[in-house]
């Protein structure tokens, strides 16, 4: 059986090594995660494989790092869901930071139908002015009907408000 994890705790060396014991000791597969250290906290969702009979033994141990200070959520995966028609494409952004950029984009995919499946953001500094800039990539799912174009035209309308470059690239 299928169960997924998320995982907050302030960051320290040994931590994936604590989770990971712990899936371990109850017959559980670490399968699929993504992690990450953020503002000097670490969060992460991982996917495990468990034999149904240790299910309730590894809830419990894994609730039971919350007295380390590692808060773990656990969830049983869904049922396999068909996969629908569509393709994978990605979309980059980069420009000057200020609130709404995410929501704006997202928002327009989100018109469209289109699922965001991965998405990295970061701020830094621009070289030359020191000026704070946003940068996104996003991996997202484009449903079948949707022509690329389309999409690619409603996001450089929107890049031209919001003052940021945005580059689709179609992935198939």
């Amino acid at each position: 059986m299928e169960i997924v994890l998320t995982v907050i705790a302030k960051d320290r060396p040994g931590l994936v090594e604590t989770i990971s014991e712990t899936i371990t000791k109850n017959s559980g597969n670490w399968v699929d995660s993504s992690m990450a250290r953020l503002e000097g906290q670490f969060a992460g969702i991982l996917s495990v494989s468990v034999p149904e009979a240790a299910i309730e033994s590894l809830t419990s141990d894994l609730e039971s790092l919350g007295n380390e200070g590692i808060e773990i959520q656990v969830r049983t995966g869904s049922e396999k869901q068909e996969i629908p028609s569509g393709r994978y494409a990605h979309v980059e952004l980069t420009g000057a930071d200020h609130p709404g950029i995410v929501h704006e984009v997202s928002r327009t995919l989100s018109k469209f139908g289109v699922n965001v499946e991965a998405l990295k953001t970061e701020i830094f500094s621009a070289s030359m002015s020191g000026t704070p800039m946003f940068s996104a990539q996003a991996e997202i799912f484009v449903p079948a009907d949707l022509e690329i174009g389309t999409l690619t035209d409603e996001l450089e309308m929107i890049a031209n408000d919001l003052m940021v470059e945005i580059e689709l690239r179609d992935d198939h």
